[in-house]
């Protein structure tokens, strides 16, 4: 398994975000998520998008974060967002998730961010298993979905 630094608009992470929001829209039946994302966001050293790929050079799963200030949705400074955290289904349990967590935990805090935040959803309950598992707490909500009542949001030092 080979882990490499992508833009977000790079044709193999185009390819695993729009099969992520399809599974978003099938878990959810809105769409999949509308929060407002852009390839500027995970660049360098405001934050990066990582794509594992197979030995055959299969891009099977990804991962992003995102620089965050305080702002109006709830974020503090210092913040880094984690976004995009997809495992194609075939792939599942096999540590991926992890290995891209990690890697990106890393990565924000080289840069600086003081803590990791992420919202997802309460029809993710592998998510909440990863996160939870690896020092994810609940925390205030923040972001595009801090409204809605199925939002769950979790936050770690970094």
């Amino acid at each position: 398994m080979q882990i490499r630094r992508v833009p977000f608009d790079h044709p193999d992470a185009v390819k695993l975000n729009d099969e992520v929001q399809a599974e978003y829209h099938e878990r959810y039946g809105d769409g999949g998520d509308a929060t407002t994302l852009a390839p500027a966001d995970f660049e360098p050293p405001r934050g990066i998008f990582l794509i594992a790929y197979d030995e055959s050079d299969r891009p099977v799963a990804t991962g992003g974060w995102r620089s965050q200030d305080k702002n109006p949705e709830g974020n503090e400074d210092g913040d880094a967002e984690l976004k995009r955290m997809y495992v194609v289904p075939d792939m599942r349990g096999r540590g991926l998730a992890r290995r891209i967590l990690t890697a990106l935990e890393e990565d924000a805090r080289a840069a600086g961010r003081l803590r990791m935040v992420l919202e997802t959803g309460d029809k993710q309950p592998e998510a909440i298993a990863l996160y939870t598992a690896t020092g994810y707490e609940p925390c205030a909500k923040f972001g595009y979905y801090r409204f809605y009542e199925d939002s769950r949001c979790f936050a770690k030092a970094l």
